[in-house]
């Protein structure tokens, strides 16, 4: 799907965990998820480390969004 929304010229992040999968898709901007069953999370957590966790999540794609890029590349 990613790769659709940017043939559209739109630039999208994906959050994933398993990253070569990602790759062999195609998708251009990836960022590393959590854990396969959360990838945006860790539901064991308490509510303060989990809203931290999703705030950096956040933060990376948003700075994969505006990055320029030439080739597939995954931030970290």
């Amino acid at each position: 799907m990613v790769k659709e929304i940017e043939r559209l010229g739109l630039p999208a992040v994906q959050i994933c965990t398993i990253i070569p999968i990602a790759l062999t898709v195609g998708a251009n901007r990836i960022v590393p998820g959590v854990a396969i069953p959360h990838p945006t999370g860790n539901p064991r957590l308490g509510l303060k480390d989990e809203v931290r966790i999703r705030k950096d999540l956040l933060r990376q794609a948003l700075h994969a969004l505006g990055s320029k890029i030439q080739t597939q590349t995954v931030f970290k």
